[in-house]
């Protein structure tokens, strides 16, 4: 998909040069080290989400080495709220999790609930399963620690963006088949989830954010030796999935113009053809991170609405019995 100007929200159009400059950053191992020592000295440790409390905590894995949460929670604790994990994006590369704050101060000014955002271990550091390893460290410690904070054991939810998105998928399958942690919903928005790279919407995509170029090194990166190999587990990249059944309730949204649309659109349809409840939205002109580069925007505002009104949602409607 050649992305044109003229097929860009026009909302969206003055953003696109710095979304085209992050893309290009993304075409290189060198661009994306740079990136993340820029970012992670920048953002790491800080509380960018004033209204609420912040907390880190360090979980020891079974390496000896320690995984970095950030816990989220109102000033004023309430009973009986969901417990999210929410997951940040990044490529599988790059970031930090304080990114996601002012989203998660967000969803917890609307819900009450709390949240926990992991620092997983990033592709430049370590290949697959090491951030999925993390995220389901980082879950079971939501399962374990979450009453102290007022979490009801049949709302523990999770969330993320791009590869945040990736992951949360990939958790949904890796929960259900272990059957250790029930999920009452998941939210993997325009998730990274196809390694193939090679759908319509991918092919030869140049849009701002992220492109089939990025999206190429990214999976490569992160599946390490597994890359381009026909045996790649779904935990890896869930678009292999095929057992949908018994996964969360799901809401998820994706821009027409971006390199994810269609593997979204066919990980969607395969949920509802399994009968799992599905809420899902296609947002006209938007590229990648739309709604975070550009939340101001007229689609930027209605897909965060879009969010809180689905956690909102969720928090009244689903709810998973722990095993």
């Amino acid at each position: 998909m050649n992305v044109t100007m003229d097929m860009i929200h026009p909302d969206l159009r003055s953003i696109a040069p710095i979304g085209t400059y992050w893309s290009w950053i993304g075409h290189s191992k060198k661009g994306l080290k740079m990136f993340n020592r820029v970012s992670k000295f920048a953002i790491e440790g800080l509380d960018t989400a004033k209204k609420i409390n912040f907390e880190q905590h360090f979980i020891l894995r079974p390496n000896g080495t320690e995984l970095r949460i950030c816990v989220y929670t109102p000033k004023k604790l309430k009973k009986d709220v969901p417990g999210i994990l929410y997951i940040h994006g990044g490529g599988y590369s790059t970031l930090v999790p304080e990114i996601e704050g002012p989203m998660i101060q967000k969803i917890i000014e609307r819900t009450g609930a709390m949240v926990v955002s992991p620092d997983y271990r990033r592709s430049l550091d370590a290949p697959y399963p090491a951030a999925l390893d993390d995220c389901y460290l980082a879950l079971k410690w939501l399962k374990s620690n979450g009453s102290r904070y007022g979490m009801r054991s049949d709302q523990i939810m999770i969330g993320g963006e791009s590869a945040g998105g990736g992951l949360t998928a990939a958790l949904s399958v890796y929960s259900r088949d272990r059957g250790e942690i029930a999920i009452a919903f998941q939210m993997p928005l325009y998730p990274m989830i196809d390694d193939q790279n090679n759908s319509d919407s991918a092919q030869n995509n140049n849009a701002p954010m992220w492109d089939q170029k990025s999206n190429g090194l990214g999976w490569k990166l992160y599946l390490g030796s597994l890359y381009q190999k026909d045996n790649i587990p779904p935990y890896a990249a869930p678009a292999r999935i095929t057992d949908y059944s018994n996964l969360p309730p799901t809401c998820t949204f994706v821009g027409d113009i971006e390199v994810f649309h269609d593997e979204t659109v066919i990980y969607v349809n395969n949920l509802k053809a399994s009968g799992v409840p599905t809420h899902f939205k296609v947002f006209p002109g938007c590229f990648h991170g739309f709604n975070i580069v550009s939340p101001n925007s007229t689609p930027g505002k209605e897909a965060n609405k879009f969010i809180l009104d689905m956690f909102e949602f969720a928090a009244e409607n689903y709810f998973a019995k722990q095993p």
